[in-house]
């Protein structure tokens, strides 16, 4: 149980100390600098403290922010500190000075708290501070004071402040005006009845399966039915992270659930309307394969472009015309919402795939799906790729790091990698991101373009691999090395469609399908642990799954080696093996993080 230990002079009728017991904390009082310390020293080492002074009058949510917030090690409002385990020893320090400092068992004058929150900032500890708007949290010093800080406390809703910043404060256009008006008093009725935001994700997913497979029967029913239940998976899937902001519980289990549910959710979707549409005799699979590698290769753009430029967009700002103009559209309101629609987050996609689902094929709701992405794809990328060329910014080596775990490379390239790095310091600066482009096209191309049982695509795949190994033989600082990640998983996923399709084998899609789905939340994963803190996973999982060029050139070869139904059977058995290697690591990973008790986040990045 968390402790806080509430100092300085007692103050007749405060609510502090049931304020402080409704949100969890056990109370003890202390006498003194000196008694807090001791006090401080007994409370067991894994358990969040909060020193806290009694004069403090706030908002219940202003300390809930303060006080319980599971991803900070170190908070602090006014009149109040807290440390979790991981940051203990900085606030025992902290504490240890103030006490020599002040000594003895006096009545504080002014609040210990806000002594040790400054004695924290003074030793470079990061201490949150939550920005608390309209929210009260303040030490009155006299009655008067008090009085004033009661009555502001009294003029503001804090519940209603709690269910406003339960939204997230950047978010699609359908999202915020279609769903979380209601969805955020769902997140508020599930926190009622002590529902987690994992149970609520897990809801989502469930309902998105079903919804999977009343598309899958193929008959008008479904396909309406399918509509409605994946509009109820989003609303679940919006009150999940309402419900994390509006009781403040984020883990990072939970944040590694909600983003691998969103993609499990519409690539299984996905899936469902194909076989749907198989049912009536319609073959759109490779629609279907198509949607799921755009959509994979929009986010591994997104994931790119922001680890490579995490430690410095501010100085991007400050140096792109591009960001500059960008930053000017933002303060005219309407665009501000057309450029949300044009980027089609999650909500306006799911959207236009439910409706279309409900009142046309999955034919259509491919196409439409295929071009609506195909056009915000371009949209976002070429902004990226105009920022990036005329910003002023040098990039660090995390993010050089980021990227080349992002990339992905197997064993093949590792290896050319280590004996090309002469050759590649040579290069110009756009040299890695050329290379992976022309690469990855040659061995698209000749898959694409050439028969089934060709030894071309082999060929390409050659090309491939050298290329790859060549692009990231040195750091991708350059100003495009962040395109280096999204080629790759362009070339190996459309190696895999592009055979597929070529053998002309009932099957082969399904079976390709599954192998890039995959592949691909392998490659999710990897973000997520980069986003996280941990790092990419093991090399010896990338190892044995063989990296992006590995992979491709394993795919190439067993093409010309097996007949097309031979072929379909390795894609099955291939993806078979790549999905239990990476899910059984992943799982072990973050189960195994969850329970030493690792940083907890949320991701309130892009609404992907």
């Amino acid at each position: 149980m968390p402790t806080a230990i509430l100092t300085g002079q007692p103050v007749p009728g405060s609510s502090i100390e049931g304020e402080l017991r409704s949100l969890g904390f056990d109370v003890r009082p202390a006498t003194g600098t000196a008694d807090t310390e001791t006090l401080l020293a007994r409370v067991p080492a894994a358990d969040r403290v909060a020193v806290v002074d009694a004069r403090l009058v706030g908002h219940r949510h202003a300390l809930r922010l303060g006080l319980t917030d599971p991803r900070f090690p170190l908070a602090a409002i006014p009149g109040a500190v807290t440390a979790q385990p991981a940051a203990r020893r900085e606030l025992t320090r902290a504490m240890a000075r103030e006490n020599s400092a002040g000594g003895g068992t006096a009545l504080d004058v002014d609040s210990l708290a806000d002594r040790i929150a400054a004695a924290l900032d003074a030793d470079g500890a990061a201490v949150h501070r939550p920005e608390l708007g309209t929210l009260v949290a303040a030490v009155p010093t006299d009655p008067q004071a008090r009085n004033e800080a009661r009555q502001a406390v009294a003029a503001v809703d804090d519940e209603a402040v709690r269910l406003k910043s339960a939204v997230k404060a950047r978010d699609g256009f359908v999202t915020t005006f279609f769903i979380s008006p209601y969805s955020r008093y769902l997140a508020r009725w599930c926190a009622g009845r002590g529902l987690t935001p994992n149970q609520v994700t897990t809801a989502s997913l469930a309902t998105a399966l079903v919804a999977a497979g009343c598309a899958a029967t193929g008959t008008r029913a479904g396909f309406v039915a399918a509509g409605v239940l994946l509009v109820g998976s989003f609303v679940l899937d919006c009150a999940d992270g309402q419900l994390a902001r509006y009781s403040l519980q984020y883990s990072t289990l939970g944040a590694w659930l909600d983003a691998t549910f969103d993609r499990a959710k519409e690539y299984a979707y996905y899936a469902g309307l194909a076989v749907g549409a198989a049912r009536g005799g319609d073959d759109v699979w490779a629609l279907a394969l198509g949607a799921m590698i755009l959509q994979a290769c929009r986010h591994v753009v997104d994931f790119s472009f922001n680890e490579a430029n995490l430690d410095s967009e501010a100085v991007a700002i400050g140096t792109s015309p591009t960001a500059a103009l960008s930053h000017r559209l933002d303060t005219v309101g309407w665009t501000v919402w057309l450029r949300r629609i044009i980027v089609l987050p999650i909500g306006e996609r799911w959207a236009i795939i439910a409706v279309l689902t409900a009142v046309a094929t999955p034919r259509i709701t491919f196409c439409a799906l295929l071009i609506a992405c195909a056009f915000a794809a371009v949209y976002t990328t070429a902004g990226r790729v105009l920022r990036s060329l005329t910003r002023r910014a040098t990039r660090t080596g995390r993010a050089a790091k980021a990227l080349a775990d992002l990339a992905d490379s197997g064993p093949l390239a590792e290896a050319a990698a280590q004996r090309l790095g002469t050759t590649a310091r040579r290069l110009p600066g756009l040299a890695a991101p050329g290379l992976a482009l022309l690469g990855g096209g040659a061995v698209v191309a000749a898959a694409a373009l050439t028969d089934f049982g060709s030894p071309w695509p082999v060929a390409g795949a050659l090309v491939y691999a050298a290329a790859s190994a060549l692009a990231v033989a040195r750091p991708l600082t350059g100003a495009l090395d962040w395109l280096v990640p999204p080629f790759f998983r362009a070339a190996e996923y459309g190696t895999v469609l592009a055979l597929a399709a070529t053998s002309d084998v009932n099957g082969a899609l399904p079976a390709a399908f599954g192998l890039v789905a995959a592949v691909a939340y392998h490659h999710y994963d990897t973000v997520y642990r980069i986003r996280g803190g941990a790092g990419a996973p093991p090399r010896w999982l990338v190892r044995t799954v063989g990296g992006h060029e590995g992979r491709t050139l394993v795919i190439t070869v067993l093409a010309v080696l097996l007949t097309a139904p031979q072929f379909k059977v390795a894609l099955t058995a291939c993806a078979v093996a790549v999905a239990l290697v990476v899910l059984v690591e992943s799982i072990r990973f973050w189960v195994a993080a969850h329970q030493v008790g690792a940083p907890a986040v949320h991701d309130e990045g892009e609404p992907a």
